[in-house]
Formats: structure tokens, C-alpha cells, sequence
């Protein structure tokens, strides 16, 4: 989850200015958390609460009406009965993290990244993508290889056939799960640290925040975050009210058995 956050902050600035390389300043002044971030943390609360996924989503939506959603995610949040969106972009992607860490199996973790995605990315591609994402972390932290985790995305129906340098020349914006999911996956893939992922995933063009933020959700299992990056979006995030994100945050990890300012480390 804190990967994930991470991620969303670091590619908020290169959104709408993309970057074609990893040699970028990491943290900039400009940067800000956006839906990614608040997404993610309304999960989280609905995991630790009542899993009302419904509720929750727009709780913060509403609460943090200009972070940057989509306007059909946005009409929906602002209505009471507002029907499902149909979605098949990659929203329900971007916040299913915490599923993938509170999951006891990989049956469950695919199980509550469906339930996660219906309240509004009920489409089938939309409910992959986050089904994706949480499976793959729910491997990571069994211990799975980089290339069982590929292997295990192509089995799911994600062809991983490609590099960063291939998507650096030619990726265009694509917001959808399956033009952007397994480009976060393959930024993952091909790195050496947590730093590194999130670099080469801004470095992609396109939609970056999001797909730093689910390459960032990933590596957080595998990777220790450098500790000036957790004090970084902490200090942050204790500034970001109204509900108070940092405090969901704060008891998720603690609901892991595990202080977000010492991360147990699978491998």
C-alpha cells in the first residue's frame, strides 16, 4: 500500500508532462497525492471496517473531490444509487493493493479484488486488472520469482512480450487495465530496488502516476523503501485532511502486525 502511495506521488507531476527517461528528480515540490493515493485508502478503510467498497470510495471522493478522477468515476461517487460505470479502466487497478497484502490465499485475493472493482469497474477488464494486481502481490509475498510472476500474468490473459525500452519509443496514453497494468507489472520486472521501478514505470509516458503507483504496490513486498521516502509522504499525508488518510494507513500496517516505518521483508 505505502508502495503504491509512493508511486502515485512521484508520477503526479509527469501525468500531463509526460517523461521518455528515468533520469528525473525523484521528489519535486509539485508533487501531490491524487485519486490513486485516496482510492487506495478508502480500500484499505473498507478492508479494515465493513468492506462497504461502495461507501468507502465515495467517502473520500468526496472528501477529496479534486484529486483527479475520471468524470464518470466522479459523477458516480456524487450520487447516492448511482449504478456501477461499467469501467474497464484502470481505477479498480490502481487501489487494489491492500487486497493483495490482506488476502490469506490466492483464491480470497482474487475473490475481494473482484468485489473491489464492482461498485464501479464492473466490466470484465476492469475487474481483471485489479484481480491482476492483487494476485500478484499475494505471490510476491509467498515468495514467487519475477518469472513465475510474469508467467503467471500471461496465464491470466496479459501478454508480458515486451520491455521498457520497447514502451519508451512507442506507448501512448492508454487508461485502460490491459494498456497499462502490464506495463506497471514489467517496470517491476525489470528492476533492481524500489527506486528503480518507480523510474522506469514514470518513464513510460502515459498515464504515469497510476502505473508508477501499482509498479510502486508491487515492489513494496520485495524491496525495502528508503526510509526518507516513507518520512517523505508520512509528513505529507499528515497534512492531507479531511479524513485523516494517515491514520488508515497507520492501522493497516498495524492490522499486518507490522509498523509502516519498518516493513517485514518477504525476500
Amino acid at each position: 500500500m505505502l508502495g503504491a502511495i509512493i508511486g502515485d506521488y512521484v508520477g503526479s507531476i509527469y501525468e500531463m508532462n509526460n517523461i521518455r527517461s528515468t533520469d528525473f528528480p525523484f521528489f519535486s515540490d509539485t508533487c501531490t497525492f491524487t485519486d490513486d493515493t485516496m482510492m487506495t485508502i478508502a480500500i484499505a478503510e473498507a478492508l479494515l471496517t465493513d468492506r462497504d467498497y461502495a461507501n468507502s470510495l465515495k467517502k473520500y471522493a468526496r472528501a477529496y473531490p479534486n484529486a483527479g478522477y475520471g468524470s464518470r468515476f466522479l459523477n458516480w461517487a456524487m450520487q447516492e444509487n448511482a449504478p456501477a460505470c461499467n469501467s474497464l479502466a484502470n481505477g479498480s487497478a490502481m487501489r487494489v493493493s491492500p487486497v493483495g497484502w490482506m488476502a490469506k490465499s490466492l483464491e480470497e485475493a482474487l475473490a475481494l479484488a473482484r468485489d473491489t472493482a464492482l461498485p464501479t469497474h464492473n466490466h470484465p477488464e476492469g475487474i481483471l486488472g485489479a484481480q491482476v494486481v492483487a494476485g500478484c502481490i499475494f505471490l510476491l509475498r509467498q515468495g514467487k520469482s519475477k518469472d513465475e510472476i510474469r508467467a503467471w500474468v500471461e496465464e491470466m490473459g496479459y501478454p508480458m512480450n515486451f520491455t521498457i525500452s520497447d514502451r519508451q519509443k512507442t506507448y501512448k496514453f492508454d487508461v485502460t487495465c490491459r494498456g497499462s497494468v502490464p506495463e506497471a507489472i514489467q517496470a517491476f520486472i525489470e528492476s533492481t530496488d524500489f527506486e528503480s521501478a518507480i523510474r522506469l514505470a514514470v518513464s513510460i509516458g502515459g498515464d504515469s502516476d497510476t502505473i508508477a503507483s501499482i509498479a510502486g504496490a508491487l515492489s513494496e513486498v520485495v524491496y525495502p523503501i528508503p526510509r526518507y521516502m516513507i518520512e517523505r509522504v508520512r509528513d505529507k499525508l499528515r497534512l492531507h485532511g479531511p479524513q485523516k488518510p494517515l491514520d488508515v494507513v497507520t492501522e493497516f500496517y498495524a492490522r499486518l502486525g507490522n509498523s509502516w516505518t519498518t516493513q517485514k521483508r518477504i525476500r
